[in-house]
């Protein structure tokens, strides 16, 4: 009798979700390019993972060649490069995700105050163009400023009295280049969504803060950013998935790939690929596995260390 309750429960359930797809197919229909999208380009190719286990060989192919269990990973924490690539990725990925929030939430709240619509449209645009450019530009951008000869801050060293620095031969540079690179880059379109935020907020709570003789420091302080306090925590903690992820385009493209600049500048992203271009497959899939289950695990983390202490402001 319960198996007959129980199969005409599912039946039910069934009908409903039928009846739910016939409702809402056109919605169906426009989500499947993006279904498609991530079932081809995202999930089929985690198969490919097995690489990280065998002695890949390309006259084998993936299936055929020998599997080495994890040796590959043995080869890669054993090395002398698996500190110094992890290291200098998550040094600056945390870099990054503290100054990058604290940059944006400070220009979004400078934004907020100001009244001409003219001049914010201004800019924002002016803000925003970075974003558009590629690495590959910014690359040469960066190279004109810092050409060890005809570059534009050496010259103009040299016109004051001072030596020339040679930029690509000293590592203590490079961890300051490369956090303003990040910075300049990207902190005009993340104040954006800051300052959206910023607009949101019910104008009631500063009518009254201002009848009750705050000034603006204390209306940023006591509404402004304890409103933006969830968005932070959203999008720190999808930054935070990215710790172990390094920018290839910045991180390869600015210092120019420079020997001499590889205990700053060589994170995992470049490691990989470079490992790529010799022909290592399986232990740049190792490499690439470990960095995925790394950023997995620490989103996953950090999500429920937020859901404890904050539960509105967790992720899922």
């Amino acid at each position: 009798m319960n198996e007959i309750t129980l199969t005409k429960r599912q039946r039910t359930r069934v009908g409903r979700r039928l009846s739910a797809f016939a409702r809402h197919v056109e919605l169906f229909l426009l989500t499947l390019p993006a279904i498609l999208y991530f079932i081809v380009f995202h999930y089929l190719p985690i198969g490919g993972v097995i690489v990280a286990f065998k002695e890949y060989r390309y006259d084998l192919g993936i299936l055929g060649s020998k599997w080495v269990g994890v040796r590959n990973f043995e080869f890669f924490f054993t090395s002398q490069d698996a500190w110094r690539i992890t290291r200098n990725t998550v040094a600056f990925s945390s870099t990054f995700l503290v100054i990058g929030i604290m940059a944006s939430v400070t220009v979004a709240l400078l934004l907020f105050e100001v009244r001409n619509r003219y001049a914010i449209k201004v800019y924002q645009t002016s803000m925003i163009l970075p974003r558009f450019l590629s690495w590959v530009i910014v690359g040469y951008i960066s190279y004109t400023l810092l050409n060890p000869e005809l570059g534009i801050l050496n010259q103009l060293r040299v016109f004051i009295g001072m030596e020339p620095v040679q930029w690509f031969g000293n590592t203590k540079y490079w961890p300051y280049i490369l956090v303003v690179s990040n910075l300049w880059k990207h902190v005009g379109l993340d104040c954006i969504i800051y300052y959206a935020a910023l607009l949101g907020i019910d104008q009631e709570q500063y009518e009254a803060a201002r009848i009750d003789g705050a000034n603006r420091l204390r209306q940023m302080w006591h509404i402004s950013i304890p409103s933006l306090a969830p968005l932070m925590f959203i999008l720190g903690i999808l930054a935070i998935g990215d710790l172990f992820r390094g920018d290839f385009g910045l991180f390869y493209q600015i210092p120019r790939n420079v020997g001499t600049l590889y205990p700053v500048t060589d994170v995992i992203d470049t490691y990989v690929f470079r490992g790529l271009r010799l022909g290592e497959i399986g232990m740049t899939a190792a490499v690439g596995l470990f960095q995925s289950v790394v950023g997995l695990v620490l989103v996953v983390s950090v999500n429920l260390i937020v859901k404890k202490i904050r539960p509105d402001n967790s992720l899922f």
